[in-house]
């Protein structure tokens, strides 16, 4: 099969043919039609995640069909539509696992990072903790719901009843988070990168009460504020913007250190959390949310071949709303 290899970090993947994957125990096989460029593949293509799998092929916002299963697998059939995102497989064992908290597992595997994923025609996934694809979706379209709409989603959970919500970091995640915030009636305020006007419209488009740079404070005091932008400059910022008793949730898998600041920031009972992975539980609630506000996601679309160049649009900050890679027949699922 035709996959994008990651043989080492840093290094431009490299085209290779390798085996078709066999199901074990518990897995499936999908044909993969679509995979969304998550900015984790650059965290992990970048060095910045230690220890990935290698050679390994990125990749863990896959939408696919069921091509075979293996012993025991009960919940998925051959021809099924299924989602694989992250969380790849939990250990059911750890504190974790059995306290409820199994994003937080102490020996759990990822998709596109500790097991092959979506950057290739094939992949192998645990049928447990893949997903049903909501209809009305095409295979392109529905792929950024399994991270950047998880993931989102996760963040928006973690910032409670907020009703004036900020986001700092307009993309993949916060272009699907913008669109639930607003059908649950919450006031979006987006913050950007300074200067990107075309990032400021976009979050008007979808609901923002206002939009500006991320140097800039808010017309008025937030209740919460997720941050998927990387930066940890912003951290500060971000307990600036938002009133006493007020949360700051940093919904990204890696940031850059965090600048010293004053505890008259934080003071007020201000609360500074981050996100880490999802769960199954996640994963359900959402995709049957994404269903019921009629989410709709913004892609932008390419072959395989051309997984080295949308990384480094994704880098440059040139990808507006979602990058995907179609690799197999694109289904409308309508």
């Amino acid at each position: 099969m035709r996959a994008m290899l990651m043989e080492s970090r840093g290094k431009p993947l490299v085209a290779r043919n390798v085996p078709v994957p066999t199901p074990a125990a518990g897995e499936i096989r999908i044909r993969v039609a679509a995979c969304g460029v998550c900015r984790t593949d650059l965290h992990v293509f970048d060095g910045e995640l230690a220890n990935p799998k290698l050679p390994l092929i990125l990749g863990h916002e896959i939408v696919g069909r069921v091509e075979a299963v293996g012993a025991g697998v009960s919940d998925f059939r051959i021809g099924d539509r299924v989602g694989v995102p992250w969380l790849a497989r939990t250990c059911g064992e750890c504190f974790y696992c059995k306290a409820g908290m199994e994003n937080l597992c102490d020996r759990a595997l990822f998709t596109g990072y500790t097991r092959d994923g979506g950057y290739a025609e094939f992949t192998i996934a645990d049928s447990r903790f893949c997903v049903p694809i909501p209809e009305g979706y095409s295979d392109a379209e529905a792929a950024p719901l399994l991270c950047a709409g998880l993931i989102g989603y996760r963040s928006l959970v973690k910032a409670g009843d907020a009703k004036r919500l900020g986001i700092y970091g307009f993309g993949a995640a916060a272009h699907i988070l913008a669109q639930v915030a607003h059908y649950q009636g919450r006031e979006i305020f987006a913050f950007t990168r300074p200067g990107d006007s075309e990032a400021q419209r976009f979050a008007h488009e979808l609901g923002a009460v206002w939009a500006g740079a991320s140097d800039e404070p808010p017309p008025v005091e937030l209740d919460a504020a997720i941050l998927f932008a990387p930066v940890g400059a912003l951290v500060p910022v971000a307990l600036r913007a938002v009133r006493k008793a007020g949360i700051v949730v940093c919904g990204g898998i890696h940031m850059s250190d965090i600048p010293s600041f004053p505890y008259e920031v934080l003071w007020g009972e201000r609360t500074l959390c981050s996100v880490a992975n999802l769960t199954r539980r996640d994963s359900a609630e959402f995709m049957r949310i994404a269903a019921q506000a009629h989410v709709h996601t913004t892609v932008q679309t390419h072959p395989l071949a051309d997984a080295n160049r949308v990384l480094d649009d994704l880098r440059a900050g040139r990808v507006q709303g979602a990058a995907v890679l179609l690799i197999g027949e694109d289904s409308t699922g309508k």
